[in-house]
């Protein structure tokens, strides 16, 4: 009697601690999750008209730059826009429509907002997009309104490869218009989004692949 008595106890209480270990982890994954859900999913728009030949230009893009996807769309970008995205993410973005042979000749991406953007990291877009296609590069502002590194190496890579990077430099082209931003310096007002978009637009003389040759 003695014995199964100890022996109930010892399996309640083995289902004790795995309920506790359960909550625990349950509780540790919470915040992950919720910081996931408030980056919201991906956002893509197709452009809203199509180039004479090939594909239309790619912007991809963080939180900074939703509220320019219909007037991205509009210039001509079929635009792909994911809160809290990086660099990596961005990466991935290449690296799939390259398996897929879905490269654009032209792709633009603003990120560096939420995460920094190294030299070795524009080498590898470089990569996924081949010798014969073109990057375009934004300069962003970070988080409270301040350029930092990411800005300087997109400058320094357009200089070492300017065959193959535009550079779309918002940090200067944005410089002193207070009305464009959110009160945390880098997300956009309406007429931010606006200007971020007529920046866009010079890259597009970019977009085309050089023409097939006329057959005879």
């Amino acid at each position: 009697m003695h014995r199964t008595r100890l022996r109930r106890r010892v399996r309640r209480s083995t289902r004790h601690a795995w309920l506790l270990a359960l909550l625990a982890a349950t509780l540790l994954a919470l915040p992950a999750a919720s910081a996931e859900a408030g980056c919201g999913g991906v956002q893509y728009m197709r452009a809203k008209k199509r180039p004479e030949h090939g594909r239309p230009p790619l912007a991809i893009g963080d939180s900074t730059m939703l509220l320019a996807m219909p007037d991205l769309a509009r210039a001509g970008y079929n635009v792909d826009a994911h809160g809290c995205r990086g660099m990596e993410e961005g990466l991935a973005i290449l690296r799939r429509r390259r398996a897929r042979h879905r490269l654009p000749h032209l792709t633009v991406m603003a990120l560096g907002t939420d995460f920094t953007i190294s030299r070795s990291q524009i080498r590898r877009a470089l990569h996924y997009l081949g010798p014969t296609r073109r990057l375009g590069l934004v300069t962003p502002w970070e988080l409270g309104g301040h350029a930092g590194a990411d800005a300087r190496h997109m400058r320094e890579a357009a200089k070492d490869y300017r065959k193959r990077i535009v550079l779309l430099d918002w940090v200067r082209y944005s410089r002193g218009h207070g009305g464009w931003f959110q009160p945390d310096g880098c997300h956009l007002t309406f007429a931010g989004a606006h200007a971020f978009a007529r920046l866009f637009k010079k890259a597009l003389p970019f977009s085309q692949p050089p023409a097939p040759p006329a057959q005879s």
